[in-house]
């Protein structure tokens, strides 16, 4: 079940672990990463023997967002999503958030760097553990407007404007805080507390999970999350057509894309990059 970009195991009876693995680019997520994740949490919650799912990331971090520097070509989307302007913000909310409605909870362990994409992708998961020293952030907001629009539902409205006027991210024991993530753990322990939490959840007869999963989402959607969410991917779209976006995109094809996230970062000091992947 495992390929170069995802890997899979099983750490415990019952448990599922699926592994980002483009460590060299700090995960980021190109068509065939994106996926190839999806693919493996649909094959896990089709598997009797799978009670619950883990999500990683290998190397330094979880995921520096989605891919920028060219790693998309040859490579086709992974699932259809109707065309026309947003197509994209549409496309990537429509597979994540095709994680709420699998059976099984999907549980993100996040180290390192969780960003734009990466974010989208650990906000849609069931539950989230972080390391204390983790940062979870969307610096895209710099120079355009998120795909999904989670942040006021799960950390609140002032801090989730704070981090959409800054592209200011926030660390593991603030996300815990403010209720992003379930809890904080030091680095070194994250991936031991994470096989406890999932370890739990194969206790609990599977056809109750399955239930009891749905009873969250769908108290989250009467409040209107999932619509929030869909309609926040229009103002994406626009975001797509102001000057400023323009004008960053202009930069990335004069001075390449890794010199245009510098200076784009360079006055809030943070988020230096080195490979192109980090929005």
């Amino acid at each position: 079940m495992s390929s170069d970009l995802v890997l899979v195991d099983d750490p415990a009876p019952g448990v599922r672990r699926v592994t980002l693995n483009r460590p060299e680019k700090r995960n980021a997520l190109n068509h065939d990463l994106r996926g190839g994740i999806v693919r493996a949490l649909q094959e896990a919650d089709q598997d009797p023997a799978i009670r619950t799912m883990i999500v990683r990331g290998a190397g330094k971090c979880f995921s520096s967002g989605y891919e920028l520097g060219g790693g998309n070509e040859g490579q086709e989307l992974p699932w259809f999503t109707p065309g026309g302007d947003g197509h994209w913000p549409r496309h990537v909310t429509q597979g994540w958030m095709s994680i709420w409605e699998l059976a099984k909870p999907v549980i993100a362990q996040v180290h390192g760097y969780c960003l734009a994409g990466g974010s989208e992708l650990a906000t849609c998961c069931d539950l989230v553990y972080m390391a204390e020293d983790a940062q979870m952030g969307y610096p895209a907001v710099r120079f355009g407007v998120p795909d999904n629009h989670f942040h006021a539902w799960f950390v609140g409205m002032r801090k989730a404007m704070e981090m959409m006027v800054t592209g200011d991210s926030i660390s593991g024991v603030e996300a815990a805080r403010l209720g992003w993530a379930n809890a904080a753990f030091p680095a070194e322990e994250l991936e031991a507390r994470v096989l406890e939490v999932a370890k739990r959840i194969t206790g609990v007869p599977p056809d109750l999970v399955q239930l009891n999963k749905r009873v969250v989402h769908r108290q989250m959607e009467i409040m209107g999350l999932h619509t929030g969410i869909r309609v926040g991917s229009e103002l994406c779209a626009l975001g797509t057509h102001q000057k400023s976006m323009h004008e960053f995109l202009a930069k990335t094809r004069e001075k390449g894309l890794t010199a245009a996230l510098q200076q784009r970062d360079e006055p809030f000091g943070d988020y230096r990059t080195k490979d192109g992947s980090e929005d």
